[in-house]
């Protein structure tokens, strides 16, 4: 990922400029990774490596979920409605 579109997810998640350990932000970095794993799969049907590796970004970002929606639930929900996860 490059370093402007990681700057710019920062911004628009996090609580501040510097925020990049929050929840929402954690969730919205692994999203963009799991969309840029996809496009490359879709590309590459045969790459199991890669293949792996998105499963555990997958489940990485569920557990996350997880713990958002049972710490707050409105920001659980806002933020599925903007990375358009379902």
């Amino acid at each position: 990922m490059e370093k402007a579109k990681k700057q710019e997810i920062i911004k628009s998640f996090g609580r501040n400029d510097k925020d990049t350990g929050s929840t929402e932000v954690q969730i919205a970095l692994l999203t963009e990774r799991i969309n840029h794993l996809t496009e490359h799969l879709k590309a590459n049907p045969q790459d199991n490596h890669s293949r792996r590796g998105l499963i555990k970004l997958v489940g990485q970002r569920k557990g996350l979920l997880t713990y958002l929606e049972n710490e707050d639930i409105e920001k659980y929900r806002e933020l599925k409605k903007a990375l358009n996860i379902r």
